[in-house]
């Protein structure tokens, strides 16, 4: 049963676009796997006709999206231990754990950020794309660890993902990177897309088969042969920071996906090995989507990121260790 219609016509034609990733422009606060989900279950209609993900919408197509009425979610409320950096009646934020991953799928059923917040909100989480009380609003690779919202109504849930989607959202990294980093500070402008060969990767790429990244960065620590980075990243793409540092040849510490000989040549040099990606959400900035207000939030880095900076720390003055 649908609870609502969205009708529109396409009044450009995007040759280069599949409907899913379309969709996902028009309606930020919907993910594209469930955007992509309702246009397999027939929920998708273009010009009265059920179609394919990968159809690419035409000029003066008309588009119809029912949205179903929330289905249960799969996952179980679940106690686990979770850092709460603030938290009212609309949303949460949280200091996520670097291995926690976001969302239970296959081999990842349980022990999952949904579990830990479906417990402490005790269900109250937004349902936006037709499943019930996700909440989550962007996510975080499973190895990093920091800021993350997620809202709990869906008003909030569509307020949070435009301004993830108009890129008014401040989010900051730090990240300890292999090698010294040429200069104080910089920025990366590559497009990133799925790597041609590898399909779980992704990769630097042309604007045709990727999209449009930005990442700015500055130094804030030599390390031995390493580097601590703050980075802001303005776009929101998959591995976006790992692929852009990678790209400049400094890919982050444990990241064996995107630096795998850089990170060998760490080990080698100082006897420390990474026991994850090195990377941190250290802030996060939005506007309150139902207060209107400012808000800012900073998490402290976990014990293993602190010890990777005490381990690679020059000595001080010339001092030997």
């Amino acid at each position: 049963m649908a609870l609502r219609a969205d009708n529109f016509a396409v009044t450009e034609s995007r040759p280069d676009a599949r409907l899913d990733f379309y969709l996902r422009e028009k309606f930020p606060a919907a993910s594209r796997a469930a955007l992509k989900r309702l246009i397999e279950e027939g929920h998708v209609l273009v010009n009265g006709r059920r179609a394919k993900p990968a159809h690419s919408p035409r000029a003066g197509e008309r588009i119809e999206v029912r949205w179903p009425e929330p289905r249960a979610a799969g996952a179980e409320p679940e106690e686990m231990a979770l850092e709460v950096l603030f938290e009212d009646k609309w949303l949460v934020v949280v200091n996520k754990a670097a291995g926690m991953v976001i969302h239970p799928a296959a081999g990842h059923d349980e022990h999952t950020l949904v579990n830990a917040l479906l417990h402490h909100c005790k269900g109250e989480l937004s349902g936006i794309g037709g499943v019930a009380r996700p909440g989550i609003v962007h996510r975080l690779d499973k190895e990093t660890s920091g800021c993350l919202v997620a809202a709990k109504d869906d008003e909030t849930h569509v307020g949070l993902s435009k301004q993830f989607a108009e890129r008014e959202v401040r989010k900051v990294y730090h990240a300890i990177v292999c090698g010294a980093m040429a200069g104080e500070a910089g920025e990366v402008r590559a497009a990133i897309g799925r790597h041609p060969s590898h399909r779980k990767r992704m990769a630097v790429s042309d604007e045709e088969r990727g999209r449009a990244a930005h990442t700015r960065w500055r130094r804030l620590e030599r390390l031995n042969e390493a580097t601590l980075v703050e980075a802001r990243i303005l776009t929101g793409r998959t591995h976006q920071i790992r692929v852009h540092f990678s790209h400049l040849g400094n890919p982050v510490a444990g990241d064996g996906t995107y630096g795998a000989r850089e990170n060998r040549i760490l080990r080698e040099a100082t006897g420390y090995e990474a026991p994850r990606v090195m990377l941190h959400a250290r802030q996060l900035g939005f506007v309150h989507p139902r207060t209107g207000k400012r808000m800012e939030f900073e998490a402290p880095p976990p014990r293993d990121f602190v010890e990777g900076l005490k381990r690679l720390r020059l000595p001080v003055h010339g001092d030997r260790p």
